[in-house]
């Protein structure tokens, strides 16, 4: 998209020029393993600001309380990702990519991830979701996160029985609490409130990423995170450095 059009702002969100950004997951998935002639790489410009609306900078929370990220509240970098714990391309991007990205970038200080639950799939991935939060609330949203993505947790589904355990494996110390917490007012809001979010910009499908601004959709190839990473890492230098 051309940085020349305009970016129309409805209450503080870019809407109408992001909507092309997340293209349909359909359209960007990853290719079937063994397909010929085919490439599943987003495209990721190599100018750092391509393809960026720095409107969407400010959908990055940067609270030091957040359970639900990972890393430093002043990462240059912010990776904010919309997902369900339904979705199977979900739980590739989270066993196969996320933790490349958190050795390679959280660990060094260059990126912050933050999780925003996206679920589209009906009661359960409602349900799967608030669990994950309740989770968060004693500290421990990324074991549950871990174990709710597991090769067979899918299969397993996310009946409440099921949800106990995966609270139990994820080591929540409180399990009444974590089922009154599921089940609570506060949950739904907090749910409802990333889902909005993700629809405003227009998500329509999991996994759906911003990285400083940039769209990408689907559980693209490590290739298009790390570049993406990159360059916003690299414009951030730049800016820094032409203020000093």
């Amino acid at each position: 998209m051309s940085r020349s059009k305009t970016i129309t702002i409805v209450s503080g969100v870019a809407v109408a020029a992001v909507l092309a950004g997340f293209a349909s997951y359909t359209a960007t998935k990853p290719a079937s393993p063994g397909a010929a002639g085919t490439s599943s790489v987003a495209e990721v410009s190599a100018g750092p600001s391509e393809g960026v609306y720095p409107e969407l900078e400010a959908y990055a929370r940067r609270d030091a309380s957040d359970g639900l990220a990972l890393g430093r509240a002043d990462a240059p970098v912010v990776l904010i990702e919309y997902a369900d714990f339904k979705c199977g391309y979900c739980g590739k991007f989270a066993r196969d990519t996320e933790p490349v990205l958190v050795e390679k970038y959280v660990r060094d200080g260059t990126l912050r991830i933050e999780w925003r639950n996206f679920p589209i799939f009906g009661e359960e991935s409602e349900a799967v979701a608030r669990a994950a939060w309740a989770a968060g609330r004693q500290g421990r949203f990324w074991q549950f996160h871990k174990a709710a993505y597991a090769e067979d947790a899918k299969r397993k589904g996310f009946g409440k029985e099921r949800l106990t355990a995966l609270a139990e494996e994820a080591g929540v110390p409180d399990l009444n609490r974590f089922a009154r917490d599921s089940e609570g007012a506060e949950a739904r809001a907090a749910v409802k409130k990333d889902q909005e979010q993700g629809y405003s910009l227009g998500a329509t499908s999991t996994p759906s990423f911003l990285v400083n601004g940039r769209p990408i959709a689907g559980a693209q190839p490590l290739e298009t995170f790390t570049e993406a990473i990159e360059a916003a890492a690299a414009a951030k230098a730049a800016s820094a450095k032409g203020r000093g």
